[in-house]
């Protein structure tokens, strides 16, 4: 077993537990063409209100135009690591149909679809690190987003790299051992 493994109240998926989100990622790894098909299909096959599947992900690889376009939106703190991943993906949902009718639940069936995703890379050998920290406008700019479409997140995929490569705050952060609030702390009333 893994330090990084959760130390979980109740039995879990293997996967489940050993799932984290690093910092440091191996900047000699890149995905050849095909690759991430897995991982994305698992977003696809994700539950959705009315089978709407109101997710959408702009996929760019390091060492591409499309990569640098949203590595330059992330926050500060963000852009310190990032760039070393083998892709960097926003994650957005379509907040509106193309006739126009809101979607309301289109961020909530958007983070199901990354969730199943980030299973599945992790079940691939791969780790994703997900991040509020970017500018929704600039991405909004770059990729000519129409205003049904609302970047809600950026993600990193890539494998693991050497924690000693991060700068202290973060490698601190990564080598830090893995807490959760208790179970019975997520219940604001239960039978």
């Amino acid at each position: 077993m893994s330090p990084r493994t959760a130390q979980t109240s109740a039995p879990v998926l293997d996967t489940l537990a050993e799932r984290w989100s690093p910092r440091a990622f191996d900047a000699d790894h890149s995905f050849p063409e095909g690759a991430l098909r897995g991982i994305f299909e698992a977003a696809r096959w994700a539950p959705s209100a009315n089978n709407s599947q109101p997710w959408r992900f702009i996929l760019a690889r390091r060492g591409t135009e499309r990569f640098a376009q949203i590595e330059e939106t992330l926050a500060g703190f963000n852009r310190m690591w990032a760039g070393s991943a083998a892709a960097l993906v926003v994650n957005v949902a379509e907040i509106a149909n193309a006739e126009g009718q809101p979607q309301p639940w289109a961020e909530y069936d958007l983070g199901q679809a990354v969730a199943h995703l980030t299973v599945q890379a992790h079940a691939e050998g791969f780790h994703v690190h997900q991040m509020g920290g970017f500018d929704r406008d600039a991405i909004r700019a770059a990729f000519e987003l129409d205003a049904r479409f609302e970047p809600v997140s950026v993600m990193v995929i890539g494998l693991v790299g050497d924690a000693e490569q991060l700068p202290e705050p973060l490698r601190e952060r990564e080598l830090a051992p893995r807490t959760r609030i208790e179970l019975e702390d997520l219940f604001i009333s239960r039978d």
